[in-house]
């Protein structure tokens, strides 16, 4: 695949796929003198093991480059409204009801303003999910972290548990063609394509009419919307059966797949597209398929179930998420990922091209 513009910026996600593969190799060996408690393992959003009949549900991420726009802006309240976001959102894709989260803070210099500023976005984000946040670890690495500007730098990740009935795992293998694909808005990029967003749009100050006046940097920073109490509501509605729960990240549509690979995927009636996107596309020139691929576009999450009860479902969740429409539907093409609006079919792992 020719290389992309978000790898021009820095960010090779082929290699990286490459990489982790080698990694969960190795980690697949490890042998620890008795059967797996794993149920459902990696590839899925969230890993699932069996505690002596209870699924426990895992997930860890953090917030990635949309910190150094934190730095720059000396803005720090708003990052762990993210850092919340992007593990509760992959906890419930299995049908995990979100707990705890135990956050890690690695920081250049330990700054009591700029962690006092970190905790308010990570209650802020605590409380829109439903967790408790018990506990965590800061790490003082001035010789590893290095700010934007120093001293200001910092990283932000965390790992959150869930629990669900192991009989109630949402694992996709009841999808099936004709299920209707409801799309949830996102937030702006939420914390996805930072590395090119930053480059692309580097005056944090500027307000471009296509931003409607508003900053470039209040932009980057609007927060990753948190889909959990939408998600839950729809898991215990006895109106809806919910065949699949996808976190539109980076990949963008292409973590659809992720749910089965026996099934195909057709998103015919998309989201609006936010302004920030399109102004990324166009000051950098970036083809269809890398925004794509690269961005959210619009869509923060998906939740796929039968065709005759996707009115409910849609009714449901516009009540937690204004906007939330069907934009597809699941069909027969295994693994396909398709676009007619924008000419792209992709398959996960190969990326979007032009059909």
């Amino acid at each position: 695949m020719a290389e992309g513009a978000y790898a021009r910026a820095g960010v090779d996600t082929s290699r990286a796929d490459s990489a982790i593969s080698e990694l969960v190799g190795v980690l697949r060996t490890i042998d620890i003198g008795r059967p797996s408690r794993v149920v459902l393992g990696a590839g899925h959003y969230a890993t699932v093991i069996d505690l002596n009949g209870i699924g426990l549900a895992l997930s860890t991420d953090g917030v990635g480059s949309k910190v150094i726009v934190a730095e720059q802006l000396g803005r720090y309240d708003t990052v762990g409204i993210d850092c919340v976001a992007m593990n509760v959102n992959d906890l419930v894709c299995v049908g995990a009801e979100p707990v705890a989260l135990l956050d890690y803070i690695a920081v250049e210099e330990a700054d009591p303003e700029v962690l006092r500023q970190i905790g308010v976005g990570l209650k802020e984000g605590a409380e829109q999910a439903g967790v408790e946040i018990p506990g965590g670890e800061l790490a003082q690495l001035p010789e590893l972290i290095r700010g934007h500007p120093s001293p200001r730098g910092f990283d932000l990740a965390a790992t959150s548990v869930g629990v669900v009935a192991l009989d109630r795992i949402v694992t996709g293998d009841a999808l099936q063609p004709g299920d209707a694909v409801i799309g949830l808005p996102s937030n702006g990029l939420h914390s996805n394509g930072y590395t090119l967003a930053r480059r692309t749009l580097p005056d944090l100050e500027e307000a471009p009419p296509e931003l409607g006046g508003a900053m470039v940097g209040d932009e980057l920073l609007r927060p990753t919307a948190i889909y959990v109490r939408a998600a839950l509501e729809l898991l215990r509605s006895p109106d809806v059966d919910v065949h699949g729960l996808a976190h539109i990240t980076g990949d963008g549509f292409l973590n659809l797949p992720r749910l089965s690979d026996s099934v195909g995927w057709l998103i015919d009636a998309p989201l609006p597209v936010p302004p920030v996107c399109e102004l990324i596309g166009e000051r950098a020139s970036v083809p269809p398929e890398d925004m794509w691929e690269t961005f959210n576009m619009g869509c923060g999450f998906c939740c796929v179930v039968p065709g005759s009860q996707a009115e409910a479902a849609v009714a449901l969740l516009a009540d937690h998420h204004p906007g939330a429409a069907v934009i597809g539907s699941v069909t027969a093409e295994a693994g396909l990922v398709e676009l007619p609006f924008a000419g792209l079919t992709g398959r996960r792992g190969e990326g979007f091209r032009r059909a």
